[in-house]
């Protein structure tokens, strides 16, 4: 598995956790735990940031050549060519 889809589907587990967060937040009476809710969601909230700034340092990828494109490319160049 590659840097980038590891970083992808944490970035999806962070995501998930905030909002199992942001359910109970919704529900939470108690101002310590409100608290500690906030704290997580913060805490997730920087840790996607740096995900995000990961992913726009990381050369993008090449995409996948499709069969005999060497060929479509030479057809092509002979065709502007003749």
């Amino acid at each position: 598995m590659n840097n980038r889809r590891n970083t992808l589907l944490w970035m999806k587990d962070l995501i998930d956790h905030m909002t199992r967060c942001h359910d109970q937040l919704q529900w939470a009476s108690d101002g310590e735990m409100q608290l500690y809710l906030a704290d997580a969601m913060l805490g997730d909230l920087v840790e996607c940031q740096r995900l995000c700034k990961e992913l726009r340092a990381e050369p993008a990828e090449p995409a996948p050549r499709a069969r005999n494109s060497s060929r479509g490319a030479s057809h092509a160049r002979d065709l502007v060519m003749s």
